[in-house]
């Protein structure tokens, strides 16, 4: 019967993330795939594991990979890990992954931490939909042809990048997407968890000034449609159109020129008293509702509402 394979997270910093269930079936399976021996023989020792390892990582996964899967399929139980995190998420481990299901392996997740999840949770920009990017290539060409790609995204993008390599980044970001809002999700869980929002280019300033240290989640907000403006017309001509009824026909207050000096208490001694009577009943309607006030001026104007809150405030 064939063993199982199982995708095991581990801590990306701090150790105490480290869950009960993934210590459990560490101690109970045959052999660890690791990314890194070294580091997995640190963790391993952390909680007194012992468990015999074999590498897996980006230059030997096919051969590896093919070796792990007939292990399994001989009955063995293998936990695949990564140096931090969830194996196969900007990992070699999806390979592994593919083969196995290939083979009709059983294949099971052991989650826990996870840089990408963990970052958007803190970094307070829209996250209802997002879009992971992971890493940018060193290569021109095939950088330049991801930047290409994401230049018309909607979605937030999520990209992981090194320190020694994060300005050149960022520059690239402002020079193919022009000016973004970002956050820079500095050494998350780790003793000096940093998370600044700012924009492109002061980003690209303050690190021109001061060398970035730690491995960074970088948060990308992505291409804004264009705000519809509410038409270019003057306050007389909304608030007569808007209020017919409250509109003099002989004189106009000098003052009436915004909307929030249109509906105050002062007294108009030039409004004949019938109009003053109307124009106060239309003020304690609008401060009740402003909603009454939009909508009307929107069936005047044919414009969204959402247009006339901003330009009525």
């Amino acid at each position: 019967m064939a063993g199982t394979l199982y995708v095991v997270s581990t801590p990306i910093g701090n150790l105490g993330d480290f869950s009960p269930r993934a210590q459990e079936v560490l101690s109970q399976v045959d052999f660890i795939a690791a990314e890194d021996t070294r580091v997995g023989a640190k963790l391993l020792n952390k909680f007194g594991i012992k468990k015999p390892q074999i590498s897996y990582f980006e230059h030997n996964r096919k051969a590896k990979g093919q070796l792990i899967a007939q292990r399994i399929l001989a009955g063995e139980d293998c936990a695949l890990i990564t140096d931090a995190g969830t194996p196969a998420i900007s990992d070699p481990g999806y390979d592994l992954v593919d083969i196995c299901l290939g083979e009709g392996i059983q294949v099971v997740a052991v989650p826990g931490p996870c840089a990408l999840i963990a970052a958007l949770s803190i970094a307070g920009m829209d996250c209802g939909r997002f879009c992971f990017e992971g890493f940018l290539s060193v290569n021109k060409k095939s950088r330049r042809e991801h930047l290409e790609d994401i230049r018309e995204e909607k979605r937030t993008m999520v990209f992981y990048e090194a320190p020694h390599k994060l300005l050149r980044t960022l520059e690239d970001f402002y020079k193919t997407l022009g000016e973004r809002p970002i956050a820079l999700v500095r050494e998350i869980t780790k003793v000096h968890e940093q998370v600044w929002r700012t924009t492109l280019s002061e980003a690209i300033a303050h690190y021109t000034q001061e060398p970035p240290r730690g491995e960074f989640v970088l948060i990308l907000g992505g291409k804004q449609e264009e705000e519809e403006q509410a038409p270019a017309i003057g306050w007389e001509s909304f608030w007569k159109r808007a209020f017919p009824s409250a509109w003099p026909s002989s004189r106009r207050p000098r003052s009436w020129e915004c909307p929030k000096t249109a509906f105050t208490t002062r007294r108009w001694s030039v409004f004949h008293k019938r109009n003053n009577r109307t124009l106060r009943a239309e003020r304690k309607k609008a401060a009740r509702s402003p909603a009454r006030a939009a909508g009307r001026a929107q069936r005047v104007f044919l414009i969204p509402r959402a247009a006339l809150y901003r330009a009525m405030q």
